[in-house]
């Protein structure tokens, strides 16, 4: 009888909440971690009745009376379903008798698509702030080896793609046979669509209701036409549109402009040449468009009949638009409709965000609604950080494992990782996340969210309680006992908020960033029993000490732990037997001690720990807890950064077999050597950073380690090196206050496939840089970024020959003192 109920069970929770999740999904994805775990967990216990039976019959009461459990569990679950079906018809019948419509199929995507045609066809093409990009996509659009004769415009909502696109087109199409200008929209029909490129090219009416497509393929087959295909969000559109547009030969010199919120449309229909990807305005330029737009109904008023403070009041407004055309002209809108006062101004300065949001939502939230349901809760995870954050992508993407957001059914931990990193890709591909830095070989290394698609992601998360902001926690009582996710930004709010919510008990992921340590404090008073991502940021130089609470090691659920900051203190050593704990990320200015015995964690992954305080922390010991080499478990590290020299034992390597990322501060000798002849080297290991702070007689020898590709050597004192020294395969380098001369250059110009070299406060003898290649070949061969910060005694850069460094691409100088001459081949790759 039990495991029929449960089979039932089973069955019809799926049925409903997959009919919950069909009708609701926007706002109910966060259920399916618990539908899943509700689905397992059942057919374990299934599972087990099923094996059970023998040993029941057999007569053992102990099995006898957890069959009773879960008979009795069974029961429950039946009566809870059918109260959920019952709840789910009503609200059905609640939908069908008050014809309540689905938000999703309103009349506001017809409505915006009306106006969007309508702005597509009035007169005004404004390009203020937009004159460079419009001259590239001039000159770009009449290159007659154009590929594929397509300029794909690209960029988040708001930036000015189509009044960027109507200039072009008005500007070129008299320089064409026939022309047209059509909005796609995110719900496009083929025909449709096709119909508006037939009225505009001048097809006959005979022609469009008669044999559309073969009439419309063969006049522009004969004619040389441009068409301006306008808010294009997906592929498949492109491809039912391509066969009756004739490919754009470069002979005739035909071309089509298209406008697209994805890079990825714009590269699949014309190639990465064509892609002109739009960024947010500078601020002068910003200024100049809010100018043009408050004054242009009269133009005897400009700001030499403002006062001062008025001034500056409109510059701090157009500075928390952060660049974008649609905001600017959005609140100059509104200070239009309102006196030319300091104290009216300062009004809309101080509400802000919402004003601009609401009157930017209608642009901003299509891009939102266009994600896949699977996407959605990743992209909302950018909003609990602050505005303008720079986010690491390693951190990101563990973060979203750690949650479950990210789910692949082989349970393969690399797998994951690769789909994170695709979900993520997307996201920027979709310009709705601005790229930050890539790595070497061209990943995303950090990123960051527009101001205004952060405030999208608040207002979505609040909405669908996925995470609430230190604004808007405060509420009913059992609403916020039922919290998931918080984000503090300020310190007041913060404490507040916790000293009137005693009980947390479903809080998941908790972010901090704070200048006030009262928030351990704070963390003190709560078990946090489900809590699994702890985020504390505050501020360096805090001068006060602060005690991290011993129920951190409570936090039965924790995965992933982030401190960063002046913070003093010791995690609990019962933090070491956290089964679930994944990463720890230790950014400390002041000490923070790991507990004794941090490689006990069996799923530790990521041990992230600088201390800027001192290198002695005995968490690290080996032989204190495992004397012998081979009592070490193999463990699934795979990011060790960074063990104390002291520590260090050729074991480590042995044993763990994962690694993927070694750094070791305060390198010695000792550690050159073992390095140098150590066998048979890791295979997993792809990172490896040394410090060390003193001169080095050993010379390292890295030439055996085939997977390292990338190398940083921070070394106060000197370090020879020569070929040797290098992995074979390296493609980025770092070097850190190294002596640079013509016999250290030799030696990394022979580098075979080293793509990215920086060079980080580096003392140069002789003055004078030279990357010409050597007598006995060329230089660089693989090289495509050179990044020289804060050099000390550089006065000139130079290549004397036009074959070395051939893929040079980026040549950047930071931190520069004095000007440093630069050949001028140098010059055009200068950033």
């Amino acid at each position: 009888m039990a495991e029929i109920l449960l089979t039932s069970v089973i069955n019809k929770s799926i049925e409903i909440a997959g009919n919950l999740l069909i009708q609701e999904g926007k706002h109910l994805y966060w259920l399916k971690e618990d539908i899943d775990w509700i689905q397992r967990e059942m057919r374990h216990i299934r599972s087990y009745v099923d094996n059970a039976k023998a040993k029941e019959v057999g007569g053992d009461s102990t099995v006898k009376n957890l069959l009773k459990d879960i008979q009795e569990l069974a029961d429950e679950f039946a009566m809870e379903i059918e109260k959920i079906k019952r709840r789910v018809i009503d609200i059905d019948r609640i939908r069908t008798t008050y014809n309540i419509i689905d938000t999703d199929n309103n009349n506001d995507d017809c409505v915006l698509s009306d106006r969007r045609r309508l702005f597509l066809h009035a007169d005004e093409t404004e390009v203020i702030g937009l004159d460079d990009d419009f001259n590239m996509l001039q000159a770009k659009l009449l290159d007659q080896d154009l590929h594929y004769g397509v300029v794909s415009i690209v960029g988040m909502p708001g930036l000015g793609k189509t009044t960027l696109a109507k200039k072009l087109y008005r500007l070129v199409r008299d320089q064409f046979e026939c022309s047209g200008l059509v909005y796609v929209s995110q719900q496009p029909r083929a025909g449709e669509i096709l119909l508006g490129i037939a009225k505009e090219v001048g097809l006959t009416e005979k022609k469009r209701k008669e044999h559309l497509e073969d009439n419309l393929r063969s006049l522009l087959k004969i004619k040389r036409y441009v068409i301006v295909l306008d808010d294009i969000w997906d592929v498949e559109i492109w491809d039912d549109l391509k066969l009756v547009l004739p490919e754009c030969d470069s002979k005739v010199g035909s071309r089509i402009i298209i406008t697209s919120r994805n890079s990825n449309v714009g590269r699949y229909i014309g190639g990465e040449f064509s892609l002109h990807a739009l960024q947010p305005l500078e601020s002068e330029k910003s200024f100049e468009l809010f100018t043009k737009k408050i004054f242009n109904f009269d133009e005897n008023i400009n700001w030499a009949n403002a006062s001062p403070e008025l001034v500056n009041i409109g510059r701090s407004i157009v500075e928390r638009c952060g660049g974008i055309p649609l905001a600017i002209v959005v609140i100059a809108g509104m200070l239009r409709a309102r006196e030319r006062t300091e104290h009216a101004w300062n009004r809309v300065l101080e509400s802000m965000g919402h004003k601009v949001q609401d009157g930017c939502a209608k642009a901003l939230a299509p891009s939102y609604n266009d994600l896949p349901i699977a996407s959605r809760p990743c992209f909302l995870y950018f909003g609990l950080y602050p505005e303008g954050h720079e986010i690491r992508a390693f951190d990101l993407t563990n973060m979203w494992i750690a949650e479950k957001l990210i789910v692949v059914n082989s349970g393969n931990r690399r797998e994951a990782e690769d789909l994170a990193e695709d979900f993520l890709n997307d996201l920027v591909s979709r310009n709705l996340i601005q790229l930050a830095k890539r790595t070497y070989n061209g990943r995303i290394s950090s990123c960051r969210i527009h101001d205004l698609l952060h405030s999208l992601c608040v207002d979505l998360a609040k909405e669908s309680n996925f995470f609430h902001t230190e604004h808007n926690a405060f509420g009913d009582p059992g609403n916020v006992a039922r919290l998931r996710r918080i984000t503090f930004y300020s310190d007041n709010v913060m404490d507040e908020f916790f000293r009137s919510n005693p009980k947390l008990e479903k809080l998941r992921v908790l972010f901090c960033f704070t200048k006030n340590p009262s928030i351990f404090s704070h963390l003190a008073h709560f078990d946090f029993k489900l809590l699994h991502t702890l985020v504390v940021v505050v501020p360096q130089y805090l001068k006060e000490n602060v005690t991290i609470p011993s129920k951190f090691g409570n936090m039965t659920c924790l995965r992933h732990l982030r401190l960063e900051g002046d913070i003093f203190g010791k995690l609990p050593n019962s933090i070491v037997k956290l089964t679930r704990l994944e990463a720890i990320d230790i950014d400390g200015h002041r000490f923070i001690q790991l507990p004794s015995g941090v490689w006990e964690s069996k799923q530790l992954r990521h041990l992230c720990y600088k201390d800027y305080g001192q290198a002695s922390n005995s968490c690290f010991s080996i032989s204190s807890f495992y004397p012998n080499m081979y009592s070490l478990p193999p463990n699934n590290l795979q990011t060790l950064m960074w063990i104390p020299d002291k520590f260090f034992e050729p074991r480590l390597l042995h044993r763990l077999i994962n690694l993927r990322k070694l750094g070791i501060l305060g390198v010695s000798d000792s550690t050159v050597k073992i390095l140098s002849t150590f066998s048979p080297v890791p295979k997993a290991l792809e990172v490896l950073k040394l410090a060390s702070f003193s001169d080095r007689s050993e010379q390292i020898n890295l030439s055996s380690y085939p997977n390292i590709v990338q190398l940083h050597l921070n070394v106060w004192g000197t370090m020879a090196l020569n070929s040797g020294s290098f992995p074979p395969n390296l493609a980025k380098l770092t070097l850190v206050y190294f002596m640079v001369d013509s016999y250290l250059l030799a030696v990394l110009k022979t580098l075979p496939k080293l793509r990215k070299l920086k060079m980080v406060g580096c003392k140069y003898n002789e003055e004078k840089m030279d990357l010409s290649g050597e007598a006995n070949g060329y230089s660089f061969l693989q090289l495509e970024v050179l990044h020289i910060h804060n050099p000390n005694g550089l006065s000139e850069v130079t290549c004397t020959d036009d074959v070395s460094m051939p893929k040079l691409k980026k040549l950047l100088l930071t931190g520069v003192d004095s000007p440093i001459i630069l050949l001028e081949r140098l010059i055009k790759l200068s950033i």
